[in-house]
């Protein structure tokens, strides 16, 4: 796009973001910054994205029917997948008709939804290495894969879910029964199938943040960011930092990785420029092996710590890119996040200790607003820099620990 209009008139470039927890939140910040009218949809109301949107949408967007009729009705320019739960036959249907352009692609929200289409893409089509796998539809066909092919330890994972839930790591015999209810229970819907991984037994995992974006000539360029290290507790993601020490060829096979992910996904339909935007290109590392494991076309949960160490964090790339507008990748201070989870059951719950927080040096905080705490959801992230990572980290982690969640009154 060339031309951007005014916000909620009749030339107004319009937006549509189809999930509105934390990370769309500040991708609807980010457009808005552009002067992009922004439509802010989820399966809740006042969803945290919601809060800020010129327009808030309450649907059930795994319903073909409701998202085909919201999209005729609000008519938007881009629509913006930001969770998996979606009907992606439906947006392919109108992205085909030509009636919207989806991010990146339909196709690459259609393979992402769930891990079976991107493995199989990554393994058998990219022939990328990545972990041993197989599907399972039972709890006789996993103890029969775990038996037969891929043996102990390994982990157990839902085929469509986020932010690590449904996930367990299986030590022994008798974890696999409880890891099939824990996948069934933490699926984003009632699925019942499964992906088991052989462990791989690596020295670290990380986020590289992807970007594919317009260069001056009209082409997509690939664009990476320093690598994002993260630690995770049962598959959710706990801290991050940024950037990861990595050695030169596991890095340059890192991005060759990325590369071949996201070119693939980014394809578009009839030669054009399409694709475009940043994914979260999951991997492991173990010396100068890397393997892949999973990838997000959208922002990434572990890329908040961007909020503090890019001068264009994730979610300004992803809005610039997806508008074909020029991006920078440059790391402004190593820095480290560090999340904040709601440690009670309870809808509108208070915080205590947020001065307390950002009265650890340079540290920054932020509450997502979402209108009901759970003991283990995600409820704000604490942020950190400096010229030292492990300095920011400690930070980030001590600022963190300083707020307290409570129920009101």
């Amino acid at each position: 796009m060339t031309t951007f209009g005014t916000p909620l008139s009749p030339h107004a470039t319009k937006v549509m973001l189809l999930g509105s927890g934390e990370l769309g939140k500040e991708v609807l910040i980010a457009l808005q910054r552009l002067g992009v009218e922004t439509i802010a949809v989820d399966r809740y109301d006042n969803a945290p994205g919601q809060q800020v949107a010129h327009h808030a949408r309450t649907i059930t967007m795994s319903d073909p029917a409701q998202l085909k009729a919201l999209i005729e009705k609000e008519k938007p320019d881009l629509v913006v997948p930001e969770i998996e739960a979606i009907a992606t036959g439906m947006l392919e249907e109108l992205e085909a008709l030509g009636v919207v352009r989806v991010i990146p692609t339909a196709r690459a929200a259609r393979l992402t939804m769930d891990r079976e289409g991107i493995r199989r893409l990554a393994a058998e089509t990219l022939a990328l290495p990545t972990s041993p796998y197989v599907f399972c539809d039972s709890l006789e066909e996993l103890q029969a894969a775990i038996d037969s092919k891929i043996g102990y330890p390994c982990v157990v994972k839902p085929v469509m879910s986020s932010s690590g839930k449904g996930q367990s790591k299986i030590a022994l015999p008798k974890d696999v029964a409880p890891a099939w209810e824990h996948a069934m229970a933490g699926g984003r819907v009632s699925h019942g199938r499964v992906i088991v991984e052989g462990f791989v037994d690596f020295d670290y995992e990380i986020t590289l943040l992807t970007v594919r974006a317009l260069g001056a000539d009209g082409q997509v360029e690939t664009h990476f960011c320093e690598p994002i290290g993260h630690l995770q507790v049962s598959g959710d993601y706990v801290e991050s930092w940024q950037p990861h020490p990595m050695r030169p060829a596991a890095l340059e096979r890192s991005r060759e990785i990325a590369r071949a992910v996201t070119g693939n996904l980014g394809a578009g339909l009839d030669g054009k420029p399409s694709g475009l935007g940043v994914f979260g290109v999951e991997l492991f590392v173990k010396g100068d092996d890397v393997w892949f494991s999973e990838v997000s076309p959208r922002p990434h949960d572990t890329g908040m710590v961007t909020l503090c160490t890019q001068w264009q964090n994730e979610f300004e790339l992803h809005a610039r890119a997806i508008l074909g507008l020029p991006v920078s990748t440059a790391l402004k201070s190593p820095g480290a996040s560090a999340v904040i989870y709601g440690g009670v059951d309870a809808a509108g719950i208070v915080f205590d200790g947020v001065a307390d927080a950002l009265s650890v040096p340079n540290t920054d905080i932020r509450l997502f607003g979402k209108p009901e705490s759970f003991v283990r959801r995600r409820m704000g992230v604490a942020l950190a820099f400096d010229a030292d990572v492990e300095v920011a980290r400690t930070r980030a982690r001590l600022a963190a620990s300083k707020v307290r969640p409570r129920v009101a009154g």
